[in-house]
């Protein structure tokens, strides 16, 4: 069924990298969304309204809630496509974060709203009457709700979409819900107890917990995150596998959306090599990132060194600084000799979570390195790492 549904709306749905395909999947999930939770929604409040269950009702209208959603998810598609223009001259793309992040809100309230409901059931108890119908509904919509999730889950993982990922969500907790609700309402037919109460606030808990996980996993994209590691990978092999390239570092990405990634690195090159051949193989890697990675990249140049005197001194710094911290390394060393005195002019990379300050990381490379010789001076500009 899922795959049918793909290849009847959607011609060309294995070239999820064309951004036009992967808003029609995104739109897909989002109309198939609409039209399954409204059913299911329409069901739920007759027969919730025909027992007198509290948790059915409310799975009803949490039904309406995640139509809604699916309403905002197929806005939040259609607007990320949307050109970049000069009030948004990086694009839309972000905008699905957006839609992710309401459609959380949206079930949170709902969530707020079912534990006050089901909480004044327990202060004013309604009988709930059993009905075979209604159970039969409520079976239907878990096995509705499942193959909602297999169905956005597939489409989540051709197009990488938190918004879809979000979707699934919210529908493993229906599933939940909806059997907690089918659990009240068997109850019904054998004790008088608040049964149904109970399973309102444990749908709630269920809802709430849906809600807050989609926040977690929306505001990483929002706030900036660091990019996937098999991106990263890429992207140095590439580089580093070019004649010419001897090392790579400080290596920003920014993601505005699943097809908008912009970066900068620092590409070490030799010295001694002319500098319009070396400008020349950097305007080429900035094509191929493009080309295979879909990235736009600005590459600054760095001219490396690497006479005898210089390499030798920088081994004994690499050294020194790897002692200090075993995951700290350096780069851009370059030496300035006088009658008094050597100037050791590096950037180094400190971890974030090193167990000494930057300040303290300096001075510890300049008291070892005076131990070596008192003519050494160290400069040192200390570098964070963005990539996690």
């Amino acid at each position: 069924m899922t795959d049918l549904l793909i290849k009847l709306f959607i011609k060309d749905y294995k070239n999820t990298n064309n951004e036009k395909v992967r808003i029609k999947l995104g739109a897909l999930s989002g109309i198939v969304g609409i039209v399954l939770n409204v059913i299911l929604s329409v069901f739920k409040m007759i027969f919730g309204a025909i027992t007198g269950s509290v948790s059915i009702i409310a799975d009803g209208a949490n039904n309406i809630f995640d139509a809604v959603s699916s309403v905002i998810s197929l806005a939040g598609f259609k607007m990320s496509g949307k050109a970049p223009d000069d009030d948004h001259p990086f694009g839309y793309g972000r905008i699905e974060y957006v839609s992710a992040l309401t459609l959380a809100f949206f079930i949170l309230i709902m969530g707020v709203e079912l534990i006050k409901t089901s909480i004044d059931r327990f202060s004013n108890p309604e009988t709930v009457i059993f009905s075979m119908p209604a159970v039969i509904v409520l079976v239907f919509s878990i096995f509705g709700k499942l193959w909602l999730a297999f169905f956005n889950r597939k489409i989540g993982k051709m197009i990488n979409s938190v918004t879809v990922d979000a979707v699934v969500t919210d529908s493993i907790g229906d599933i939940a819900a909806t059997t907690c609700s089918l659990i009240a309402l068997v109850a019904s037919k054998y004790t008088d107890l608040p049964v149904d109460a109970v399973m309102g606030i444990v749908v709630a808990l269920l809802i709430l917990y849906a809600g807050i996980s989609i926040i977690k996993d929306t505001m990483g994209p929002l706030l900036g995150e660091p990019p996937d590691k098999e991106t990263v990978e890429k992207l140095e092999q590439l580089v580093l596998s070019t004649e010419g390239i001897v090392g790579i570092h400080d290596l920003v990405l920014h993601s505005y959306g699943h097809a908008k990634i912009i970066g900068s690195l620092h590409a070490e090159v030799p010295a001694d090599v002319d500098i319009l051949h070396s400008h020349d193989t950097i305007d080429l890697i900035e094509r191929s990132v493009k080309e295979q990675l879909g990235i736009e990249i600005s590459i600054h140049m760095d001219p490396i060194i690497n006479d005898e005197r210089t390499h030798e001194l920088r081994e004994l710094v690499a050294k020194t600084v790897a002692d200090i911290c075993s995951d700290a390394t350096i780069h851009d060393f370059r030496i300035v000799e006088g009658p008094t005195h050597t100037n050791l002019i590096f950037d180094a990379f400190l971890p974030r979570k090193a167990s000494c300050t930057e300040q303290e990381f300096k001075e510890l490379v300049a008291l070892k390195m005076k131990s070596e010789s008192e003519k050494y001076f160290t400069v040192i500009n200390v570098d964070r790492s963005y990539l996690g």
